[in-house]
Order: C-alpha cells, then sequence, then structure tokens
C-alpha cells in the first residue's frame, strides 16, 4: 500500500503527515506500508518548516531530511490512495489522476471529533502550539485511515472522497 499525503508547499502539513503515517504503519507492524508527500504549488527542494521540525522530533518522529517536491504523475502513479490536507488538494490530484482513491484527511477523523470540509488547517507562519495542534489532528486523522485501511494495511476505501 502506497500513501501519498498531499499539501500546498509540502512543507508543513503533508511532510508531518508522512512521517505520522510511517510511524503509524510501523506501530501496527505493516511493513507492506510505503509514505510519500508532494505540494500542489511546491517549490522543490525546500526544507520542512522549522516549527514543523520542532514538533515532529518533540514526538519521536524525524523531519530534518524532508525537502519539498511538487506533485506529479508519477507520485500520483505509484500511489494506491492519496490524501490531500484540504479538499482543493484532493480535487487538484483527482483531476491529474480521476481514476484514483482519493481522500480528504479530515474524512478519517471520529465522527464525534466533527469534520472540518475546510481540511487540517494550514499552520504555515504559527507558532509551535499551532503546530502542535495540527500534529493531533494528524495524528487521530492518521489513526482513522489506518483503521479503515483494514488489518493488513492493503485494504482500503474506494473510489473519490473529494
Amino acid at each position: 500500500m502506497n500513501l501519498l499525503f498531499v499539501c500546498t508547499g509540502n512543507i508543513c502539513r503533508s511532510p508531518l503527515a508522512e512521517v505520522i503515517a510511517r510511524a503509524e504503519a510501523d506501530a501496527r507492524g505493516w511493513a507492506e506500508v510505503s509514505c510519500a508527500s508532494a505540494g500542489t504549488f511546491a517549490f522543490p527542494g525546500q526544507p520542512a518548516s522549522g516549527p514543523g521540525i520542532a514538533v515532529a522530533a518533540a514526538h519521536g518522529l524525524d523531519l530534518a531530511a524532508h525537502t519539498s517536491r511538487e506533485l506529479s504523475p508519477e507520485l500520483l502513479e505509484w500511489a494506491d490512495l492519496i490524501i490531500g490536507m484540504e479538499a482543493s488538494h484532493a480535487r487538484a490530484a483527482a483531476r491529474l489522476a480521476p481514476d484514483a482513491a482519493v481522500h480528504v484527511m479530515t474524512d478519517f477523523l471520529p465522527e464525534d471529533r466533527g469534520r472540518s470540509e475546510g481540511g487540517v488547517p494550514d499552520p504555515y507562519g504559527g507558532d509551535i502550539e499551532t503546530y502542535e495542534a495540527t500534529r493531533e489532528l494528524l495524528t487521530l486523522a492518521m489513526r482513522g485511515l489506518f483503521d479503515a485501511l483494514g488489518g493488513d494495511g492493503r485494504g482500503g476505501r474506494e473510489g473519490s472522497g473529494s
């Protein structure tokens, strides 16, 4: 199962989602899951945001080596499941790969949490607390995503949720 997380610049939300997904796959013993991230308007080669790196590190996650990359047809072809941080990201991916399984990250939040139409808020320019709130939201949604994938990480939801 190849998971692709998509945001705008690939320096805040999607890289954080990528490392959270890797940690969740490891925690569940799902060796067959690969994770990547990209941005719809990324400037390739940019590092992850400083506060994002710090928040990730505080939770045992490593974003220090991350460099941004642009969403590409090759990445979309690689992905079994594409998860946008916002509906606009999911729509952009679906335009490039109409037959792909595309969702918004907040689709996987527990129903009692409330699923935001706006998706995962962009922490860019925010302080550590803002990035920590983003990490908490992503972690909660990621658990829901992995629960939806099923017992071995090979299942999945079909179709487009954008």
